[in-house]
C-alpha cells in the first residue's frame, strides 16, 4: 500500500481559496489514478476530483467544476488540490486516495491519507 498524508486545510471565507496537498510514499504513485474525496457531518464520502496517467486526464464532481483544480507533481509525489471559490457548502474532512481505476467510485480507492478539515464561513 501507499502511504497518503494530506495538509493544508484550515478556515476560509466564502469567496477564497485554499490549496490541499498530499504526498505519497513508494513509487507507484506515477501511474495510479488519485483522486479527492469530501465527506461532511452525517454525510457520506464524496467524489471531488481525479487525476491519472501522469496528468493526462482529469475529472471533476459538477459542485466543484471550474473552482477546483486537480495537479500533480511527479517529482515530489504529490497531489494538489486548489479550491477557489469555496463556498459554505465545501466544508468537510477531505481525504486524498489511490486507485488503480479511474472511478468516481470511493470503493477501488485501496489507500486513503488522514483527511484534512476545509472550514468555509459565510
Amino acid at each position: 500500500q501507499v502511504q497518503l498524508v494530506e495538509s493544508g486545510g484550515g478556515l476560509a471565507q466564502a469567496g477564497g481559496s485554499l490549496r490541499l496537498s498530499c504526498v505519497a510514499s513508494g513509487r507507484a504513485f506515477s501511474t495510479a489514478v488519485m483522486g479527492w474525496f469530501r465527506q461532511a457531518p452525517g454525510k457520506e464520502r464524496e467524489f471531488v476530483a481525479l487525476i491519472s496517467g501522469y496528468g493526462r486526464q482529469t475529472y471533476y464532481a459538477d459542485s466543484v467544476k471550474g473552482r477546483f483544480t486537480i495537479s500533480g507533481d511527479i517529482a515530489k509525489n504529490t497531489v494538489y488540490l486548489q479550491m477557489n471559490g469555496l463556498k459554505p457548502e465545501d466544508t468537510a474532512v477531505y481525504f486524498c486516495a489511490r486507485s488503480r481505476l479511474v472511478t468516481v467510485s470511493p470503493d477501488p480507492y485501496d489507500s486513503w491519507g488522514q483527511g484534512t478539515q476545509v472550514t468555509v464561513s459565510s
